[in-house]
């Protein structure tokens, strides 16, 4: 594995519509590869569930279990013009997640395309209350990381970017970007993963970027509120800013975040940081000792 190359990252704060199916969803993806690609970025990420948005088109009244049937009929399609795009637009693509049904359970899967339409997926492993009581959506396998040209990557599915154990996994194994795209019905909710894709950075000297649903969609029972902006955080120390916000969209609108990220940066602040948070992660924690005053 050759060593960590810069990236120029592309983050979608993706519109949710109501198009026309899978024909729909496919040419609203073209056009934005294709504005990704003309800004020069190397990958692009939507947010979470975004493709879901197909659903709308095709189930009359707001119903989240037909609109999981019908995305799960039409994943494979799905995934044929996510790589057909990547290809076309000589692009890395993780177009967000899908809920995809195997051996008889869903799974919330996101897809990494390389611009040959090679694909490799991470599940999410940890389901939101929705998602585990409304959609029936199983977790997923742990956490694996993507070999790149630009070296090894990791993605954390929304709410899974919210426990450090899984991102630790990761970075510990050699990944210095996750990925994490989101969709979120609330500002907390995403204050939730906003904040904890920092802590992560923060605590691994590591760069981590989300990229969100935004908009409302009162035909569809699953995204009918979403809420967030794109943005890409790195360690809060020497030669990053100050708060370890390197780029940000704007809240609620749909935009695109281009960032150049230079895993160079990383290596220097983890060797002659103002701390190695990287360094000195501590060893797994025993359990904590009962003391009792006298």
């Amino acid at each position: 594995m050759s060593a960590p190359a810069p990236l120029t990252l592309a983050l979608a704060q993706y519109p949710i519509e109501r198009v026309a199916g899978v024909a729909g969803f496919a040419a609203k993806l073209d056009r934005l590869a294709g504005e990704a690609k003309a800004r020069g970025a190397d990958l692009l990420m939507l947010g979470e569930y975004a493709a879901v948005e197909i659903a709308g088109a095709a189930v009359k009244t707001p119903d989240v279990a037909a609109e999981l049937a019908l995305v799960t009929a039409e994943a494979d399609a799905l995934i044929t013009v996510m790589r057909e795009c990547a290809r076309r637009h000589r692009l890395w693509l993780l177009p967000g997640t899908l809920p995809m049904a195997a051996a008889g359970a869903v799974r919330n899967r996101a897809p990494l395309i390389d611009e040959r339409g090679g694909i490799a997926f991470q599940e999410k492993r940890v389901m939101t209350r929705f998602e585990a009581e409304e959609w029936r959506v199983s977790p997923g396998a742990p956490p694996a990381v993507f070999e790149t040209r630009w070296g090894l990557l990791g993605i954390a599915i929304c709410y899974d970017v919210e426990f450090p154990p899984l991102v630790r996994a990761q970075v510990e194994v050699g990944a210095w970007l996750i990925l994490c795209p989101s969709c979120t019905d609330t500002i907390a909710g995403f204050n939730r993963v906003r904040l904890a894709a920092r802590a992560r950075a923060l605590e691994n000297q590591c760069y981590v970027a989300i990229a969100p649903t935004v908009g409302l969609a009162p035909w569809s029972a699953t995204l009918d509120v979403n809420r967030g902006y794109a943005g890409a955080f790195g360690p809060v120390d020497r030669g990053f800013p100050e708060d370890g916000v390197l780029a940000r969209g704007a809240l609620d609108a749909p935009d695109m975040v281009i960032i150049h990220l230079d895993p160079t940066r990383l290596a220097r602040v983890r060797a002659d940081g103002g701390v190695r948070n990287h360094a000195d992660w501590p060893a797994p924690v025993p359990a904590p000792a009962r003391l009792c005053p006298r």
